[in-house]
Formats: C-alpha cells, sequence, structure tokens
C-alpha cells in the first residue's frame, strides 16, 4: 500500500480541504444573493436561486471529464487543471453584469471544483483500503462538515465590510492556500503501471452498464429527489430567514444550527450503519422525513409561516434524517457497480444532479412568500422516494445482491 508523505492529521485535513472549497464557494454566497440580484438586475427575487443551483450543474457534469483523465493522467495535475478553470470561472462572476453571465461563471466554477472534490476521494481510494479507507473517508467528512457551518457567517462578514464580489476573492484566496499546500505536501499516488488510458467505448459501456441496473438506478433517482429537496432549501434559505423572517443578522448562525444537524447524523450514521444496515437506516430516515413533511402540512394549512423556533425544529429533524440519506443511498447505488466505481460514481452523481436543479428550480419559484411550499416539495419527494425505495430494494433481492435486507 503506497504511503503518504504527509501525517495521517495532515493527510485528512488536506483531503477535506479540497472538498471543502466546493461549500465555501456555495454556502458563503448565499447571504449576498439579493445584493447580487440587484446587480444583476433580477426582476423576480426566485431567479437568484439560481446562483446557488447551477454550481451543482458543474460539479454534476465535471467528474465525467476528471475521473476518468485522472486514470489516465494522474490525480495531481487534474487538481491543478480543476483549480485553474475555478480561476477563470471565479473572474467571469466578478466582472458579470447579468445574472445569464453570472449562471454561466458558477456552472464553470462547479466543473472546475469537481475536480479536487473528486480526485480528493480517489487518492484516498488509491492510499487507504478496506475499513480503513471508510475510517478516513469518515473523518474526512467529518472535517468537511466544518466548512457549512462558518462559510455564511464568513460571507456575511465580507460584505459588511466590502462589496460582494470580495467573497469570490476569498474564495480564490483560500484555494490557492489549497492548491500550494496539496503541491508542496502531497505525492502523486496513481502510480504509471496502474494507470488506464481512457477510450470512447470504455465510457459508452459504463454507462450502459450503470443505466441497465434497475436497484443502481432506483437508488440514483431517490438520491436525486432527495437531493432536489435539499437544494430547495439551499437555494431558499436566503429568501426565507433574511426576507420572509427578516433575520439577515441572524442568519448565518441559523444556517450554522440546521447544517450541525446534517454533521450530527452522518457521524451518527459511522456507527450505527454497521449494526442495522444501509437499506433499514434508508427506510428510517425516508419514512422520518415523509413524516415530518406530512405533519407541517397538517399543522400549517392555510396558515401563515409559523414562529422561527417551530420552524427551525421542523427543517432540523429534516435535515437530520437527509443526513442519513445522503452517503447510505450512494453508497447502495455503488453495491453493484464495484469493478467500474470510478464510472458509475461519475455517472449517478451526473443523473441526481440533473434531477435535482429542475426539482429545486421548481418547488423555488413558490417559496417567495410563504415556507408552506418547501415541505409540500419535501411531501412530494417523499413519497416518490418511499416507491422507489421498495422498488430498488426488491430489484436487489432479485439478483441476490450482497445488501442487507433485513427491514
Amino acid at each position: 500500500m503506497p504511503k503518504p508523505t504527509t501525517s495521517q492529521i495532515e493527510f485528512i485535513a488536506m483531503m477535506a480541504s479540497l472538498m471543502s472549497v466546493v461549500a465555501l464557494a456555495i454556502d458563503a454566497l448565499l447571504p449576498a444573493l439579493d445584493v447580487i440580484g440587484i446587480t444583476m438586475g433580477t426582476q423576480n427575487p426566485a431567479d437568484n436561486q439560481l446562483i446557488i443551483t447551477m454550481i451543482f450543474l458543474g460539479l454534476g457534469i465535471g467528474p465525467l471529464v476528471f475521473g476518468p483523465i485522472s486514470d489516465a493522467l494522474g490525480r495531481k495535475p487534474i487538481v491543478y487543471m480543476g483549480f485553474g478553470l475555478f480561476l477563470l470561472a471565479s473572474l467571469v462572476c466578478v466582472l458579470a453584469q447579468s445574472l445569464e453571465v453570472m449562471i454561466v461563471g458558477r456552472i464553470l466554477q462547479g466543473i472546475g471544483l469537481s475536480a479536487p472534490r473528486t480526485i480528493s476521494i480517489a487518492i484516498i481510494r488509491d492510499t487507504y483500503h478496506g475499513d480503513y479507507m471508510a475510517r478516513i473517508l469518515s473523518f474526512v467528512t467529518v472535517v468537511f462538515l466544518l466548512v457549512p457551518i462558518v462559510a455564511p457567517a464568513a460571507g456575511k462578514l465580507v460584505l459588511d465590510h466590502y462589496e460582494w464580489q470580495g467573497i469570490f476573492y476569498v474564495q480564490l484566496f483560500f484555494s490557492g492556500l489549497v492548491c500550494l499546500w496539496f503541491w508542496r505536501r502531497q505525492r502523486e499516488t496513481l502510480v504509471p503501471e496502474k494507470r488506464i488510458p481512457f477510450t470512447r467505448k470504455l465510457f459508452v459501456n459504463g454507462f450502459k452498464e450503470v443505466v441497465k441496473e434497475k436497484s443502481t438506478m432506483g437508488y440514483t433517482f431517490t438520491s436525486g429527489l432527495v437531493f432536489g429537496a435539499f437544494m430547495v432549501y439551499l437555494s431558499g434559505s436566503q429568501q426565507i430567514f433574511q426576507e420572509q423572517y427578516h433575520l439577515k443578522e441572524e442568519f448565518p448562525l441559523i444556517f450554522a444550527g440546521l447544517s450541525i444537524a446534517i454533521g450530527l447524523a452522518v457521524f451518527t450514521n459511522g456507527s450505527l450503519v454497521l449494526r442495522y444496515g444501509m437499506q433499514r437506516m434508508v427506510t428510517t430516515a425516508m419514512y422520518g422525513f415523509l413524516g415530518t413533511s406530512a405533519l407541517y402540512l397538517l399543522l400549517f394549512f392555510g396558515q401563515p409561516n409559523p414562529p422561527i423556533a417551530v420552524l427551525m425544529v421542523f427543517f432540523a429533524v429534516q435535515f437530520f434524517c437527509i443526513g442519513f440519506l445522503f452517503g447510505n443511498l450512494r453508497a447502495l447505488a455503488m453495491e453493484p457497480m464495484g469493478h467500474i466505481a470510478g464510472m458509475a460514481a461519475a455517472i449517478t452523481g451526473l443523473i441526481a444532479t440533473l434531477m435535482a436543479i429542475p426539482i429545486s428550480t421548481f418547488i423555488g419559484r413558490y417559496i417567495l412568500h410563504s415556507v408552506y411550499p418547501v415541505f409540500l416539495g419535501f411531501m412530494v419527494c417523499g413519497v416518490l422516494s418511499v416507491g422507489l425505495l421498495r422498488y430498488s430494494k426488491n430489484a436487489a433481492r432479485r439478483k441476490g445482491q450482497g445488501v442487507r435486507l433485513d427491514d
């Protein structure tokens, strides 16, 4: 097994930092969406949500390119390529005078940042294996989750003292430090004899195999619905807390508190999943997600927004459930795809993203004056997801896959 030149603590921090640039690029902009919208001249405040959602399109497309190329050229050059594209895309965003140009810049930012995010996982896979790899990934994820807690506060701090363009400059500064650290301290982990030339046939055959696997597609579609529901909140949180509840100053703290709910679930999942199995964890969390949505719709039908404390409780429960769904759904989708894991991860990620973006964009149009449409969207996504979970479980059982279906 290749050993990193860095200490294990430094390695974990470095891999988490490569992923964290993505979270910073998304969450730090949330407090500035209304200000950016004014500069861009948007007529509908809901259009500002595209500044958040469209970066995910780039994050979904990028791995299809960077993943296979990294298998052919090595890991480190791809990280440099991604950061270089992120630099150019950030300049496009800073200089944008219209929403359309800003969206182009955000898509390109997502494509660029998909490189360090994807390659960090590949480097961990190159360096460790088995249960030890899972342990390292868990530590990396916990460190990574710290960024969404502080990013909105950092964005608001910049916004209080500079123009919104300053947030992009902070992102570039942070990404530059991470890239320099990576260049100085991380060695190449994919040795030449293990590199695989990328061919069109390899991609086409991999794509066909993924889409023909019923359980993989079922869990992927479920991931898309859950991801779409979460993106409704992510892109609309500024509209909800700053505009509807008039909590502009408190918004970073509220966002941080709700992020902790997801982090707590991810941390807890690491121990519970070994005891109960992925399928049971996903099923329980999905019914919790669906039940919470139904309860909100029942209690507040035809009513104005509830007090902020009540809303926070409902959101926290929803996100706690989502924290159990994200990783387990991805793992279940990948269960039959171990022999083409890199290709399958890129394809399933793109499909889930392409589902999530229109879901979040459509629902987001209706949350200008009330939170009720958010939970209605959660409810619809939850009902569809329950059906897909049953279909996926049955498909996996019929094929005899090694997934615990003991629920």
